[in-house]
């Protein structure tokens, strides 16, 4: 078994006695020191098991956060403890470890391969959902990291790609005073954001945007003009590469109190903002240039 992994049964293994016997922090060195003496003699990395173990301690509520979200029907306290504990390892290493010490899919794959040893017949798909549902969230980082031989032979020219549609939207509402305030969601990597989604066969790209709105945060809209749009290479599991395109519009809200987050995978809030306050937002780069177009809009208004 290699070293890391080793050290992972480890970690794991000291966490789930951890938990199961009430979670008191002072004594989790004693445990993984323990443990590493019953299962793991003369491990070369102790010191990474000790580290793995209180990093993961330290983020749990904010890793506990995100895998609700992530598995909505399983509240924490519901998820078998072995299981929640790997993705606690599983997922503090997707998002927090350095990716040139393990990338995203190796900690992915790692946690899967812990969840099938440790867990139960159904746990590595279960792992398997929800740390896959977070790395789709993150934008996927690390997924064209493949062997150049194997890029050569999978390699279709950017032209090639087909290319999918989706549409989202910069929407505002004007107050009784004449002050606008616009509308974004909430991911659960705290990153305010445009709601968007996919565009249906044979719909419109307007028509689906005022569709994905209403079914993402309830809105009914009416779109005003274009802003500009937003395209980045995916990987499809039966399509491959391909190209998606985000259409983004400035839209008006017909009524501001219909603002309800749905039910929706990555999100977890939704709320108005005053136009001044909106730079003030933690926002993804990409988005940034259609958010300044819809202020500069409605600010010459």
């Amino acid at each position: 078994m290699a070293n890391r992994h080793l050290s992972r049964s480890v970690a794991v293994q000291s966490l789930f006695e951890w938990d199961f016997n009430g979670q008191q922090k002072e004594v989790i060195d004693q445990i993984a020191k323990r443990n590493i003496n019953e299962f793991a003699p003369g491990l070369d990395d102790q010191i990474f098991v000790h580290q793995l173990v209180h990093q993961v301690i330290a983020e749990r509520a904010k890793l506990d956060h995100i895998i609700e979200k992530a598995a909505p029907e399983w509240p924490i306290e519901k998820i078998a403890i072995i299981d929640r504990n790997v993705l606690r390892v599983g997922l503090w290493e997707l998002l927090f470890a350095d990716r040139h010490e393990v990338p995203a899919r190796v900690a992915i794959n790692e946690a899967i391969e812990l969840a099938k040893t440790y867990g139960g017949e159904n746990s590595g798909k279960f792992v398997n959902g929800v740390l896959g549902t977070v790395y789709k969230e993150m934008g996927e980082p690390g997924k064209d990291d493949i062997p150049a031989k194997k890029r050569r032979a999978k390699d279709i020219r950017y032209e090639d790609m087909p290319i999918e549609n989706l549409g989202g939207a910069v929407v505002y509402t004007r107050l009784d005073d004449g002050r606008y305030e616009l509308a974004f969601v909430h991911d659960i990597f705290g990153y305010w954001t445009l709601s968007k989604g996919h565009i249906e066969k044979g719909e419109t790209v307007e028509a689906g945007t005022e569709r994905e709105v209403k079914e993402e945060i309830s809105l009914d809209l009416t779109i005003k003009e274009a802003l500009g749009d937003n395209e980045y290479v995916a990987s499809d599991p039966e399509k491959g590469k391909i190209r998606k395109r985000v259409n983004y519009y400035l839209a008006e809200a017909k009524d501001r109190s219909q603002l309800h987050l749905n039910k929706n995978q990555g999100l977890d809030d939704a709320r108005w903002f005053p136009l001044e306050s909106v730079m003030q937002l933690k926002m993804y780069d990409d988005i940034m240039p259609i958010v300044t177009r819809a202020l500069n809009r409605l600010s010459n208004n």
